[in-house]
């Protein structure tokens, strides 16, 4: 990211840290009115902003976005190319349980090691990455509560961000909520599946009541089935959800032929595929289905729960994406919301749970919101790799083309 305080002095360093206080707590109620008519509470986020030229000078500076919320300040945001938050809910833990506290550090820690976050203050600068940490109380499991809070919090500081971005910039930067608990099962009547909070559906219901954005396009590539946002726009015409999963995993939803009700119908597209689906799969489905339902949705804003727990080596089904298939995913969907809708495009970590295909996964979609050229042939070994269920994933698609009129 460039400020050019003056033309002379060149660019400064800019790190941006996020800290979500959560100091009173609202009783929430986890029925459907929750995600249809209600939005999180959201108390004092404070930012520090710390902008250092290289001549040595520094300069803090911070900016109100709107009551009770302390944003970076336009300018900070204009150039940036990717925003990204952290919350690793480090006391929601349970010992040799896949969704484990170990899952965000281990992205964090490969992002610092390709030197994509702000540690590695010049380079970050110069690429347009801000970090926005959002931190919370790491007690033990009894404050899960708490920590979803947070999680859930980071990801509407994000569309808050982003879309803030968007209106005076036409290439805003694109968002990454790397947080936990995950929150695609959660049912709007309470937890589920890892998850507590419906991330993906609250950010949703604030892009539309707070930014005025009717039309939000949710697209949901984790391996399972995320029901909690199925259920929870099942039938809103405004929200068009798209889930692509393995067909008959956890939980066992998501059937071809759901496609939404009443007024939503239409609106929900699902689209199981085989055990052994790869990249080619996934590049067919992105040309033929995902990029002609979003054209035809036109969309305000894109959101995507980004579950990288389809890769070859996660341990919990048996799809066989690659981290050069997230990368795909990644650059594709952020050039789809450039086209259709100013480039507001938030993603939100769900699955993973293979620390290392987790962590080269996300930092490689870091690498595709940056435009530079992915490291996937530097951890993918096509050893692990066998031929795809062509036939049957061929079946699929064409079917839901010809269910949804594609």
């Amino acid at each position: 990211m460039k400020i050019n305080l003056k033309p002379e002095m060149g660019s400064p360093v800019l790190a941006i840290q996020n800290l979500l206080s959560w100091n009173k707590y609202k009783r929430l109620d986890f029925s459907t009115d929750f995600v249809k008519g209600r939005r999180l509470q959201k108390h004092e986020v404070s930012w520090r902003v710390l902008c250092t030229k290289r001549i040595g000078a520094s300069i803090s500076c911070s900016h109100s976005f709107h009551e009770g919320i302390n944003l970076p300040s336009i300018q900070e945001l204009t150039d940036a190319r990717v925003i990204y938050s952290v919350a690793p809910a480090m006391g929601h833990n349970q010992d040799s349980h896949p969704e484990s506290h170990l899952r965000v550090p281990a992205i964090v820690s490969a992002l610092e090691k390709m030197e994509l976050t702000s540690k590695a203050m010049g380079r970050a600068s110069e690429r347009g990455i801000i970090f926005i940490e959002g931190t919370g109380p790491t007690y033990a499991t009894g404050n899960t509560f708490q920590e979803s809070l947070v999680a859930a919090g980071a990801g509407l500081a994000l569309v808050d961000s982003v879309v803030a971005a968007s209106n005076s910039n036409q290439n805003p930067p694109t968002g990454f909520a790397l947080i936990r608990p995950p929150g695609h099962h959660a049912i709007p009547k309470g937890p589920m599946g890892f998850c507590v909070f419906g991330n993906v559906a609250i950010a949703a219901r604030h892009a539309q009541r707070v930014h005025g954005l009717r039309r939000v396009f949710i697209i949901d590539f984790d391996v399972h089935h995320g029901n909690g946002t199925n259920d929870a726009f099942y039938d809103d015409p405004d929200i068009f959800f798209l889930s692509t999963h393995q067909d008959g995993s956890y939980p066992g939803t998501g059937k071809i032929h759901e496609v939404g009700h009443g007024d939503g119908e239409g609106a929900t597209l699902n689209l199981p595929l085989p055990g052994g689906s790869g990249d080619i799969a996934m590049r067919t489905v992105f040309d033929e289905v995902i990029v002609p339902c979003a054209q035809r949705f036109k969309p305000d804003i894109i959101l995507v729960s980004a579950g990288y727990d389809g890769h070859v080596l996660d341990p919990l089904a048996s799809l066989q994406f690659t981290t050069g298939t997230y990368y795909m995913l990644a650059s594709n969907i952020k050039q789809l919301a450039k086209d259709l809708c100013g480039g507001r495009c938030v993603f939100f970590l769900e699955g993973g749970y293979n620390l290392d295909s987790l962590s080269y996964s996300v930092a490689d979609s870091f690498r595709a919101f940056l435009g530079d050229k992915s490291l996937a042939s530097e951890f993918d070994n096509s050893a692990f790799l066998y031929e795809e269920p062509s036939t049957r994933v061929k079946q699929a698609i064409q079917k839901v083309k010809h269910i949804h009129s594609l």
